[in-house]
């Protein structure tokens, strides 16, 4: 936080609400939004980003349509879907810190109309390779709508309260990656696979029109406006050029690579969630064959086999928000009561410590691999095929449940001023992984039975089960070797 410079006599050279809030009751402080603005805004970021991973999961059922209708192998057929996560995962590289620089609504509202125009290119491909580009850029400009949306939701949100609504945000994502191969395998076999494009360019309308409804949530950005207002110079480096080049290649650009490489806290979180994600998709590409090769499902069966992975996502925030209500929140009360005014900031938000947001992780840890193992041997003709659909949905319950705990111990360890970098990061690297998953796994499904596969999935996640568990004893030493400051 910038404190405003003394003067020789030892006053203010500066006003203070030229660089920071005028208290905590400030009117200008997201947080102090009127209640029905903070959620009508809220829901409209986290809808946005769930159309971006509807689209591309969307695109799941049509590999077969498109692998026939332009002559290609199903490898280069399943291209479409990797190539736009590979997209998801390099937009946050320019989203997240233009974001920071210039605030978190005009990326909404450019980024937006580019993601929807190469959807519709898509939809109009005429080859493999174009639909395959297509798909990419549109890929890249759909992910700033999701690594800022958690970072604007921080904003409206004091880090009390912020459990409960990021827990209803982190399913959206999820929810669209499993939605989308429902909706899709129904558009598929009815009509073609263009209408999973024409389909999410609906989608993509639809919920852009509230953004613009919206205000501006981050803080640098509503501080140095307010200074216009009000006749002030809000102080900023002044830079040539070719030195603005430089610190935004350098500095803003590469940021979230940067965090990834030296910051173990953001190294290990995407790890684990990238894990998590890439077991998504994994299970997007192969649960159709899976239920097709043991059970007979024709076509609209297979689709309807992902309202396991759906209702688990839905159930998802029910545990989150319950364990904030009854562990964290009377932790938190309970501390705030033995510390002095001293460790609050101006806004009045103390500085709880952050391994308080691992209990779900710590929890979910153990679950995920024994609801996959369990999925793994129940999945056969003598087993009733809603045995291993309820494993299923489990096992991306306590996906859910570990991602979105570890993502709020990031973001309450970085705090507003870096947590789209570090959120932008995480995209980075779960989105990677979640375009690697599809190219291997139905080969490796089909290769070794859902049991073996499964289980080597299993033992990938008990592998990393400590990870949490390790943030809970050593997370405030790591915090304090941190390179990028944390703030409230």
């Amino acid at each position: 936080m910038v404190k405003p410079e003394q003067d020789a006599d030892g006053g203010a050279s500066v006003p203070v609400n030229v660089l920071d809030w005028n208290g905590k009751d400030d009117p200008d402080n997201p947080r102090n939004f009127t209640l029905g603005r903070r959620i009508a805004s809220t829901a409209a970021v986290t809808f946005l980003a769930f159309v971006s991973t509807l689209g591309g999961a969307i695109y799941a059922p049509a590999h077969e349509d498109v692998s026939n209708q332009f002559s290609v192998s199903d490898e280069v057929a399943i291209l479409p879907l990797a190539l736009y996560n590979v997209g998801l995962a390099f937009g946050p590289l320019f989203g997240a810190p233009l974001c920071e620089t210039f605030g978190r609504k005009v990326v909404f509202l450019t980024t937006t109309p580019l993601f929807a125009l190469f959807i519709l290119g898509s939809g109009f491909a005429q080859s493999a390779a174009s639909l395959i580009i297509c798909r990419f850029f549109a890929g890249v400009f759909a992910s700033p709508a999701i690594s800022n949306a958690s970072a604007t939701i921080v904003d409206y949100t004091a880090g009390r309260y912020r459990a409960v609504s990021l827990a209803f945000y982190y399913s959206i994502p999820f929810f669209g990656a499993v939605l989308g191969p429902l909706i899709g395998g129904f558009l598929v076999e009815l009509k073609g696979w263009r209408w999973t494009q024409w389909t999410t360019l609906f989608f993509i309308v639809a919920f852009y029109v509230p953004t613009f409804f919206t205000r501006e949530t981050y803080k640098k950005t509503i501080l140095q406006r307010r200074a216009k207002r009000q006749g002030l110079v809000y102080p900023t480096a002044q830079r040539t050029a070719s030195e603005t080049i430089k610190y935004f290649t350098t500095t803003l650009f590469l940021r979230p690579i940067h965090m990834i490489l030296t910051e173990p806290i953001v190294t290990l979180v995407c790890l684990y969630n990238g894990f998590m994600f890439g077991l998504l998709y994994a299970m997007v590409v192969a649960s159709p064959w899976i239920f097709q090769h043991y059970y007979n499902f024709d076509l609209t069966g297979q689709s309807l086999s992902f309202l396991g992975l759906i209702i688990g996502t839905l159930l998802a925030p029910v545990p989150l928000v319950i364990i904030d209500l009854y562990m964290y929140q009377p932790r938190l009360k309970r501390w705030k009561a033995s510390q002095q005014p001293s460790n609050q900031d101006i806004t009045g938000e103390s500085r709880f410590p952050p391994e308080n947001r691992l209990f779900p992780a710590m929890l979910g840890s153990f679950l995920l691999p024994a609801s996959l193992l369990a999925f793994a041997w129940t999945a056969r003709p003598s087993i009733h095929y809603i045995v291993p659909i309820i494993f299923q949905g489990l096992s991306i319950l306590f996906s859910l449940i570990i991602y979105a705990s570890a993502n709020l111990f990031m973001l309450d360890a970085y705090g507003p001023l870096y947590g789209a970098s570090a959120a932008g990061a995480a995209m980075l690297s779960r989105y990677s992984l979640s375009a690697a998953f599809p190219m291997f796994a139905l080969q490796m499904y089909k290769g070794l039975g859902v049991g073996w596969a499964t289980t080597i999935l299993a033992c990938c996640t008990a592998a990393m089960a400590p990870i949490p568990w390790c943030f809970w004893k050593w997370g405030e030493g790591l915090r304090g070797r941190m390179k990028y400051e944390s703030s409230a």
